[in-house]
């Protein structure tokens, strides 16, 4: 293994004891692209971020709190470390340490990342980001790609007034300095991580937990954004799992499999979750998503089918999430 090898990590999230931490082990670091770049320039930087070559199977140590945990990388040079923590962690951010060692044991690689803790509020935020926040055309992947590869990050488009509802929410009942935890989940691929990061602080979106999808090589670009309905559905359970006693309201579009899986979701833990929001997207699959959230709503859930952000703060006012 190279000395150019890079230890990526990515904003990990814990509760009292339970702590999860992810990141990849690359043979050399990824840079994101210069901010408003050129057209061609914003090209290179792109598709960039998908020449990477994990490193598979080598031996990681996350150190935090003084507490140590070993662990291996997967196939695509993945790493994920959930543990219990000996100490109690108080709110807020927290560093941590990823080595990255070979088989001799010498440290080769090592990065410094950051583990959230959220304050005890009322409410918790799973939100999608294509087509719910940024406008990204999913369900094409001609649009999605020209999307992806014309605009430089601080030129994707959000949805009219999403960052506002977003901001609200995460205000929602809690004091400014203890704001209600999001998590975006997403289909789009790690490799994207930094990308989005960019997107988010330009329009000051919330800031949260990131839980993407598996990295794509450069010959996988052209199917970027496609996951399995699985995927998503395995990070969501990650969340509640960490957080078994916190209210959720899940937040999602009907471009591609989001209502199907949030009901899969309250069918299985209703007691986790208090409302759905899902944005119109797709004219196609409006009779199909209405069907889907009433099934929702007898189960005793606030939904809210919405093409707008406006509307979707209104109904956020109505049920009382938001002042």
């Amino acid at each position: 293994m190279s000395e150019k090898a890079a230890v990526k990590i990515y904003h990990g999230f814990g509760h009292t004891h339970s702590m999860h931490v992810f990141g990849h082990v690359f043979k050399k670091a990824v840079r994101p692209g210069k901010q408003n770049a050129s057209f061609f320039t914003n090209i290179y930087g792109l598709i960039k971020l998908f020449f990477v070559e994990p490193v598979p199977h080598i031996d990681v140590s996350l150190l935090s709190q003084q507490q140590r945990i070993n662990g291996k990388t997967e196939d695509d040079g993945f790493f994920k470390f959930e543990w219990d923590s000996d100490k109690h962690i108080s709110a807020g951010w927290h560093s941590v340490q990823v080595a990255a060692m070979d088989k001799k044991g010498n440290t080769v690689a090592s990065a410094e990342g950051e583990v959230f803790i959220p304050h005890i509020t009322q409410y918790g935020f799973i939100s999608d980001i294509d087509d719910t926040i940024l406008v990204s055309h999913s369900a094409t992947m001609r649009k999605r790609l020209k999307e992806l590869f014309v605009k430089s990050p601080e030129k994707r488009e959000l949805f009219e007034g999403v960052a506002e509802h977003y901001r609200l929410l995460a205000a929602a009942h809690t004091a400014s300095s203890t704001p209600n935890p999001f998590f975006y989940v997403s289909s789009s691929e790690w490799n994207l991580y930094d990308y989005l990061h960019v997107i988010f602080l330009s329009h000051r979106m919330p800031e949260g937990i990131f839980l993407l999808n598996q990295v794509k090589r450069w010959f996988e670009l052209f199917k970027t954004g496609k996951t399995k309905h699985e995927g998503k559905l395995l990070r969501i359970l990650r969340i509640l799992k960490a957080f078994p006693n916190q209210q959720f309201i899940l937040l999602g579009d009907n471009s591609q499999q989001d209502p199907e899986i949030y009901k899969t979701l309250i069918d299985k833990y209703p007691d986790h979750f208090h409302a759905v929001y899902i944005r119109n997207v797709n004219p196609k699959k409006e009779k199909t998503t209405i069907s889907v959230l009433d099934k929702i709503r007898e189960i005793g859930k606030q939904t809210c089918f919405f093409e707008t952000s406006k509307e979707a703060i209104e109904h956020s006012r109505q049920i009382g999430l938001i002042e």
